[in-house]
């Protein structure tokens, strides 16, 4: 996927005109973008239109209209869309009452280093993560961690052909799996053109 640049973008005048109308097609797009993993964890996949609208949405809250901020914006959000090997997601950790959420990520330091997708008659690949910015400590994981998986061709290929795959944790806190539904694998096999 191509990464985006200014002229992809609406300025803020024409976002609010289209907004309503971007913002339903953007969510009905998200829908085959989600995979729980276990009860407390979810994969956001991003790619291009996802990310497109993180940042429209970014320009309209802060009001930035200057290139360079615009500039910084896509520098900091391209390199989540995916470039044909690999898929990008974002994991949320989500535990929904405070002291429960802050004694899990405790629990579950480094998770995000045991997380991985599995294509049928390959070797697991486990995620890169959070290669902009460390969000670990000694004492806790971060709620939310930003993973690329790297794809071989030949994985690559299998994903084309049809294969199956899943995703999966095996942090000794944390093990479950997820086979990947058809609409979402047909959407994250497209993430590979």
């Amino acid at each position: 996927m191509e990464p985006l640049r200014v002229s992809d973008l609406y300025s803020l005048e024409q976002y609010h005109k289209v907004r309503a109308e971007f913002r339903a097609k953007v969510l009905a797009h998200k829908k085959n973008r989600q995979l729980p993993l276990g009860p407390n964890a979810t994969f956001y996949f991003e790619d291009r239109l996802t990310m497109q609208y993180q940042i429209q949405e970014m320009l309209r809250i802060e009001r930035i209209f200057e290139s360079e901020a615009i500039e910084d914006e896509l520098a900091a959000y391209n390199p989540l869309i995916p470039d044909g090997s690999n898929f990008k997601a974002t994991l949320m950790i989500e535990f929904p009452e405070v002291e429960e959420r802050r004694k899990a990520l405790a629990k579950l330091t480094g998770m995000e280093d045991h997380v991985y997708v599995e294509v049928d008659g390959h070797e697991r690949v486990y995620a890169l993560a959070d290669e902009d910015m460390e969000r670990t400590t000694e004492e806790k994981t971060s709620a939310v961690h930003f993973l690329r998986f790297e794809l071989d061709q030949a994985t690559r290929d299998a994903l084309r052909g049809g294969a199956a795959f899943r995703f999966g944790c095996d942090h000794p806190e944390y093990r479950h799996e997820t086979p990947v539904p058809k609409p979402v694998a047909e959407s994250l096999v497209a993430d590979l053109d």
